[in-house]
Order: structure tokens, then C-alpha cells, then sequence
């Protein structure tokens, strides 16, 4: 059984729960551009692009990874700590009175599930093991 499709769609309502808090500032802006040199609306839309840049990156890398038959418990590993760390970030960025420790734990998982994902595939691929 595959556990990264449970993953992609925690990440996937995570995002939409995004992209509906960064509508509903700009609807209460009336801004359809930009942030209007708004706080609020600029870290949220920085916190949704954010998201989109890492996200899909991650879980392809991910279904790599599960699809070469490793332990699930690696995948839920890996996958859990970009959960996480996007949670953590989206938080973290999202308050105007930011604590960097959300921020910077959030990225540091991010970035360590994507290099760890990467390296347990180099090594696939060195070892020949690759499916």
C-alpha cells in the first residue's frame, strides 16, 4: 500500500486552505493585484508562493522514493518532516509579529526531507538498485 497519496492530500488541502485565506484578504481589500502595500495580505501571499514552490518539487521526489519499494516507514519519515515544515513556515511568515523560530524549523524540515529524499535516490541510482 502507498502512504504518499495520504501526504500529497494533507498538502493539497493545506494549500487550498492558502490560497482561500489569501482570497479572502484581497476580497476584503479589494485588491485582485499585488498586496497594496499591505502587511497582512503580502505575508500571505508570499507564505501561498512559498508553499507552491516547494511543494511539488517535494513530492515528486517523494513518489520517486516510495516508487523504488523503500520502507514506508522512510517515506512517512521524509513526507511527515514536509508537512511539518511547510505548517511551521505557513505560521511562522503568516505573523506580522513574526517569530523566526516557526520560520527557520519550518524551512530546515522542508530542506532536510527534500536533500535526505535526494540522497537516498542518488544512492539508488548508484547502487543500481533503481527499479
Amino acid at each position: 500500500m502507498h502512504v504518499l497519496p495520504l501526504y500529497a492530500a494533507v498538502l493539497g488541502l493545506i494549500y487550498v486552505g492558502l490560497s482561500f485565506r489569501t482570497i479572502g484578504l484581497r476580497r476584503k481589500l479589494r485588491l485582485s493585484l499585488g498586496d497594496g502595500g499591505d502587511k497582512a495580505l503580502n505575508r500571505a501571499i508570499r507564505v501561498h508562493s512559498n508553499f507552491a514552490e516547494y511543494v511539488p518539487l517535494a513530492l515528486i521526489l517523494l513518489f520517486l522514493l516510495e516508487s523504488q519499494a523503500y520502507s514506508r516507514v522512510l517515506v512517512h519519515i521524509f513526507a511527515s518532516m514536509l508537512v511539518v515544515g511547510r505548517v511551521l513556515h505557513a505560521y511562522g511568515v503568516s505573523q506580522l509579529k513574526e517569530k523566526l523560530i516557526f520560520r527557520t524549523t519550518g524551512m530546515l524540515l522542508t530542506l532536510f526531507s527534500l536533500i535526505f529524499t535526494c540522497l537516498v535516490l542518488l544512492y539508488t541510482v548508484y547502487e543500481g538498485t533503481a527499479v
